[in-house]
């Protein structure tokens, strides 16, 4: 199973490298820009993995996993340029070299390509993937306007997470039963499963990006607090501060000094002359703050939590029958909670 695995994710990236190219040379370059730059292939790999259950790593199974690879892809450009992040995969973000306009259109060009892989599949790999899509696309709005008043911020940010990033691992998840002719009953397992461990994933991604090792993580420490992008660490942090002087003062001090210099709908960084008027800190001033939040209890909750999710991931593959696949999801959920970048 591994050795079919294995073969098949060099299918898969051959795949992408080909599909990622354009004519145009300008969209040649951007397109596979991050693509080169590297990544995890979590997604491919579930697909593949799944894919084990039935006939195995068959051509439309490889062509699945390729379109939602581009179609996280393209996410990155948007969300990059959403949080304005300076950095991913350890180079400098597509927007900080081509702009916020190429960037934009190079993910609009990516979504389009993984709809075209989706539209060879049929009808329903069209399904799923404009559901999908548009789970996505919620996702983004729903975190861009933030928790509604009367709405539970915890309950908001984690549906948020289930859209954002839970729908297109389920998805993949969804793609390697489907595509692989397995047997159908294990669709619904195998989609609970993925939309967990996507929670799950994002969750460690929160703890992350507050590591001190931007070598490793590619990020720089604190990218979305410094972009007013409000994760379960920080949450967790008004929790403790309703009860907790010591946690009540850093709050105010992140808030006074890193979330007062972004635009607390957009998440964009306020201009220069607003900027200026509010005495931007010292760089080493906010890194001290991004430290404070890493070494609070709240961050270790966070931990806790993508851990529970990546339990009940696991849970859902009960009806799963025993074996090496099985082992092998539960391994996978697993790897997800224990890696650093």
């Amino acid at each position: 199973m591994a050795r079919a695995i294995d073969a098949g994710l060099d299918r898969v990236e051959a795949g992408l490298a080909e599909q990622v190219r354009f004519a145009d040379p300008i969209a040649d370059a951007s397109t596979r820009y991050l693509l080169e730059a590297g990544g995890k292939r979590v997604r491919p790999m579930l697909t593949l993995l799944a894919a084990q259950l039935g006939d195995g790593v068959t051509d439309e199974v490889v062509t699945a996993a390729e379109a939602i690879e581009i179609t996280h892809l393209a996410s990155l450009y948007h969300d990059d340029v959403m949080d304005e992040a300076e950095r991913r995969r350890g180079v400098p973000s597509a927007q900080t070299v081509w702009g916020n306009s190429v960037a934009i259109l190079t993910g609009d060009l990516l979504f389009a390509r993984a709809s075209q892989l989706m539209a060879d599949l049929g009808e329903r790999a069209i399904r799923m993937q404009a559901d999908t899509f548009e789970r996505l696309v919620l996702g983004q709005l729903h975190e861009t306007v933030g928790a509604q008043p009367g709405d539970d911020a915890i309950a908001h940010y984690l549906q948020v997470l289930a859209d954002k990033t839970g729908s297109l691992i389920a998805a993949a998840a969804h793609s390697g039963v489907v595509f692989s002719n397995a047997d159908p009953a294990y669709r619904q397992p195998m989609v609970d499963f993925g939309e967990r461990v996507g929670v799950a994933f994002q969750l460690v991604d929160d703890v992350i990006d507050l590591s001190p090792k931007p070598a490793e993580t590619g990020k720089v420490p604190g990218t979305d607090l410094r972009a007013g992008v409000v994760t379960l660490p920080l949450l967790r942090l008004r929790e403790h501060a309703r009860s907790d002087a010591a946690s009540a003062n850093l709050l105010a001090r992140i808030e006074r000094g890193i979330l007062a210099f972004a635009d607390p709908v957009t998440g964009e960084s306020v201009d220069t002359n607003t900027a200026a008027a509010l005495a931007v800190p010292e760089p080493a001033a906010v890194d001290a703050l991004v430290e404070e939040l890493r070494e609070h209890p709240a961050t270790a909750e966070t931990t806790a939590e993508a851990r529970r999710w990546a339990r009940d991931a696991v849970a859902a593959l009960a009806p799963l029958p025993a074996g090496g696949v099985k082992k092998a999801l539960t391994r996978f959920a697993e790897t997800i909670v224990e890696r650093t970048n």
